[in-house]
């Protein structure tokens, strides 16, 4: 059993930072994950962080701009997010999955915190 709780969402405006935080408890898994869903949309993966070699991995709409880490004595992983831009406004989740399949699948994760708004204002 993973327990996940998200914290450090809030309102910014558009080019400013937020870091996200995913505290961890129990259990550890493979990967961590951060996927964001807006109102009217599927959700999708941002970015995801594999435990065993630190491999990361990153949604084209992010990459250059997000950056996921490991805490691994405070199993917590974290999403600092700069240069953020009124599409990022999201419901931010993260989650713990497997190995196997593809990062970004969220049917690739057993576990779910219940997620941390992002406004991001033009």
């Amino acid at each position: 059993q993973v327990h996940l709780r998200e914290s450090g969402g809030g309102s910014v405006q558009a080019g400013g930072s937020l870091r996200l935080s995913c505290q961890a408890s129990g259990n550890t898994y493979d990967k961590m994950g951060w996927f964001r869903q807006a109102p009217g949309k599927e959700r999708e993966g941002v970015a995801c962080f594999y435990l065993d070699d630190s491999t990361t991995y990153y949604a084209d709409s992010v990459t250059g701009r997000f950056t996921i880490s490991r805490d691994n004595a405070k199993n917590a992983v974290y999403l600092q997010m700069n240069s953020l831009k009124p599409e990022d406004t999201a419901m931010y989740y993260c989650a713990a999955g497997t190995l196997w399949g593809k990062w970004s699948n969220t049917n690739m994760y057993k576990y779910w915190g219940q997620g941390t708004q992002v406004t991001v204002s033009s």
